[in-house]
């Protein structure tokens, strides 16, 4: 065990000196490490930010739901764009059909959107707001959290009241420092009561929906001046959470029958629907990142290929130059393994420096786009550890023939020369 940490603390002193005595040369071999493991890294470190940023604007959306769409989530929208545009939107009749006869739903929500509104308060106002309307059951399918206040009660959905719950930035705008909790605002010509204010989402730029800037009333309320029943200039989302157990095919068979016999289609009529669940995109997702992630992987490859031929060309010449020193060690009974494990350990030790250069300029590129562009960027110490196993692999690959080549030197030989 001594000779092998020996061996191997000596192999490393040879890389370092190697290293020290040829910069240029050792510069140019192991650049194109640096440059593959910078290229693997970055790009999946780029693309496990993308997959964070979408994966967090979708978890406002809920888990095990499932949801009543006009168009599909996992189709290209623009080639089938007026196959789908025939179809109705789904609406507060969807809503309440549902409600009434689905057994295995659990929450049943239903929420409109619309812009152009303008708050109010004393002398702050807020121009173009995004003011959103839902169903009593909204709020618990819809992982939104508050920093301040309360959701609306049971009583005040169904009386309609003017309560109202204020998102992070809306709140920020209108009161500045003042807390909101039990302000008047002007909405609609009308007074209503703050009661919460949600929790800041941040700059991210694949939220579905930014809730930093919503101003939310109950869907009972909403009705008073939106234009629910026809659907115009609003948007709709209709969500079906299955009750504990039940699975989300179950709920979406389910479903399906109450719809198509509440839209009247006939037997041989296609769904005029889609129901869609976080799954759904995901699978899509998934390929896509997966082929990003392979793209990287391919370019990373490639400038590996030169910089194992490097890094084998630095090994070969470190052989040649210690031919007499090799002969001498075997003469006094090095063996052929010490040998071997001598240059594959020194030809791991450059892939590493190399491999460790790309991982610091990686890390530096990606503190320099988050803080340059508005998109959180991370290196995962999964990707950090992946850049380390990759250059080892590397510096294995690229030693194993000239550390064979110099295991299997005959000792006589290798003295003379």
């Amino acid at each position: 065990m001594i000779i092998l940490i020996k061996v191997i603390w000596e192999s490393i002193n040879q890389a370092m000196s190697s290293l020290l005595a040829n910069k240029l040369r050792s510069f140019l071999s192991l650049i194109g490490i640096t440059i593959g493991i910078f290229c693997i890294i970055s790009i999946k470190s780029a693309v496990d930010s993308l997959q964070k940023n979408v994966m967090d604007g979708l978890s406002e959306l809920g888990s095990g739901t499932v949801y009543v769409e006009k168009f599909p989530w996992n189709e290209d929208r623009q080639a089938n764009y007026f196959k789908y545009l025939k179809r109705p939107d789904p609406d507060l009749n969807d809503y309440e059909v549902i409600k009434r006869k689905a057994k295995l739903a659990d929450k049943v929500s239903f929420a409109v959107f619309s812009g152009g509104k303008t708050i109010k308060y004393k002398s702050n106002s807020l121009e173009d707001a995004f003011i959103k309307g839902s169903s009593y059951d909204f709020q618990a399918i819809q992982n939104l959290e508050f920093v301040k206040g309360r959701h609306f009660t049971l009583s005040e959905h169904k009386a309609g009241s003017n309560k109202v719950i204020l998102g992070h930035t809306c709140a920020e705008e209108l009161f500045q420092n003042l807390d909101p909790i039990g302000k008047e605002i002007k909405l609609a010509g009308q007074n209503y009561t703050v009661i919460g204010v949600l929790k800041e989402e941040g700059d991210n730029s694949f939220n579905f929906m930014n809730f930093d800037n919503v101003i939310w009333v109950s869907l009972t309320n909403a009705r008073r001046f939106l234009n629910i029943k026809d659907g115009k200039g609003v948007g709709e989302s209709l969500v079906v959470k299955a009750n504990p157990g039940i699975d989300n095919e179950e709920l979406k068979a389910e479903l399906t029958g109450i719809l198509r016999a509440h839209r009247g289609l006939k037997p041989k009529e296609s769904d005029n629907f889609s129901l869609m669940e976080l799954s759904s995109l995901n699978t899509v997702l998934e390929s896509v990142f997966g082929t990003l992630n392979l793209v990287g992987i391919v370019i990373g490859i490639f400038a590996l290929i030169v910089g194992m031929f490097s890094v084998a060309n630095i090994m070969f010449v470190s052989v040649k130059e210690r031919t007499n020193i090799i002969g001498i060690k075997k003469a006094i009974g090095a063996q052929k393994g010490i040998i071997l494990l001598e240059f594959l350990v020194e030809a791991v030790v450059l892939c590493l420096i190399g491999g460790l250069v790309g991982l610091v300029f990686s890390y530096g590129m990606i503190i320099f786009i988050s803080k340059v562009i508005e998109f959180e960027m991370i290196m995962t110490m999964n990707n950090a550890i992946s850049g380390i196993v990759i250059s080892i692999i590397v510096g294995i690959i690229s030693g194993i023939i000239p550390a064979y080549l110099a295991a299997r030197m005959d000792p006589v030989v290798a003295i003379r020369n």
